[in-house]
């Protein structure tokens, strides 16, 4: 098949839905698809390598009501469009986050592919999302009728989608490359030294890092030899680093913005990830890629982390804002050698269901139904 891959987001920023488009091309093209990742030019340089890449219009800096920041699509030329589509002939156009201005709306108009759709992202039930969603659903809403096949990570993240259309939504999860996450042989289990836990993510006002903050505190009071990393950057870090100092925290290292081998690289050497989002979370990729690297979990108690904490997982979901029941999680959680080995033999078995492959075993089933369905409907 020929298949279009469109990105709303900047390609060279980080960001989940940007991992789960190249690693599906990845996959696609293994399988032998001519796939081409479609989106919006980005302002900093960016060489594809061997990696197809169809770049249309510009990249912009976004801040959502949200507390949270992206690059997304900000105009093109309808021209461009028409060219793109004409020399590429998809079979197949995959939007992920159709809703997200612009890319997805003027290319879903003049796309004569079969169109597909995933949704990643979820609205939190607050005041301010509720305004949001009164703003973008005119703009969605259209996009619909467009739209061959539906799918989403979620639960959670089909919500919004639900109280637009009565349509069939297929729940395929995000997936990770279980490969690329173990843990290589030759990464000594540290014996000595004090206790890391890591964080990976924006700081950003929903990640919950100030709770973290606040429960690492208490932790230190009962445990003082443990160290806290802090890996990535967001608006708030200025306002969490003074955090830090206010509450007198000791062995607290902010690395800012990491690349994916320093990622893998603190995963493979820390003793307990955390990730204590408050909301806006339909999945939970960074908590596979810590449970895929062996790495025991604790996890804010948001409604897309408990879509992935099943099972045993549940004992690691907890309210970020409950920071005394936090610190004594986390204490458990790092402390407990018995505990921690049962919690790493249920994740090693639990994770192997988001294994690439499996994944886009069931992309691919929609894309075939998709396409039989519309060779039907034109005869």
């Amino acid at each position: 098949m020929k298949i279009g891959l469109v990105l709303p987001y900047n390609i060279t920023k980080g960001g989940g839905v940007k991992e789960h488009v190249l690693a599906q091309q990845t996959e696609l093209v293994r399988r032998g698809h001519d796939v081409v990742i479609v989106t919006p030019q980005p302002r900093e340089p960016y060489t594809p390598d061997d990696r197809k890449v169809a770049f249309l219009g510009t990249a912009a800096e976004f801040k959502s009501p949200l507390n949270t920041t992206a690059q997304l699509s900000a105009s093109m030329l309808t021209d461009e469009i028409d060219t793109m589509l004409e020399q590429e002939q998809f079979d197949i156009l995959h939007f992920h986050e159709p809703w997200v201005p612009v890319l997805s709306r003027q290319i879903l108009s003049r796309s004569k592919a079969v169109n597909v759709a995933t949704f990643h992202a979820k609205l939190p039930e607050t005041i301010v999302s509720r305004t949001m969603a009164k703003v973008i659903t005119p703009y969605t809403k259209p996009l619909l009728r467009h739209i061959d096949a539906f799918t989403a990570v979620s639960d959670a993240a089909a919500e919004y989608l639900l109280t637009l259309a009565d349509v069939s939504v297929e729940i395929i999860p995000n997936g990770i490359n279980l490969k690329q996450f173990r843990k290589p042989a030759t990464v000594v289990t540290k014996k000595k030294g004090p206790k890391t836990i890591l964080y990976v993510g924006r700081l950003e006002h929903r990640k919950g890092v100030k709770y973290l903050l606040q429960a690492f505190a208490e932790l230190q009071v009962r445990e003082p030899n443990v160290r806290l990393l802090l890996a990535g950057d967001g608006v708030d870090r200025e306002k969490l680093e003074a955090e830090a100092e206010e509450l007198g925290l000791q062995h607290v290292e902010f690395l800012g913005y990491v690349d994916e081998a320093t990622k893998k690289e603190l995963l493979h050497t820390s003793d307990l990830f955390c990730s204590p989002a408050l909301f806006g979370e339909s999945f939970g990729i960074v908590l596979l890629e810590a449970m895929a690297s062996g790495l025991v979990t604790v996890a804010g108690d948001n409604p897309g982390y408990e879509s992935v904490m099943q099972g045993l997982g549940k004992l690691s979901l907890i309210n970020p804002k409950d920071t005394s029941l936090f610190a004594h999680r986390l204490q458990l959680l790092l402390f407990d050698e018995d505990l921690r080995t049962l919690w790493q033999k249920w994740a090693k078995d639990y994770v192997r269901q988001f294994d690439y492959p499996k994944v886009v075993n069931r992309y691919e089933a929609v894309y075939e139904t998709a396409l039989a369905t519309a060779a039907k409907n034109q005869e």
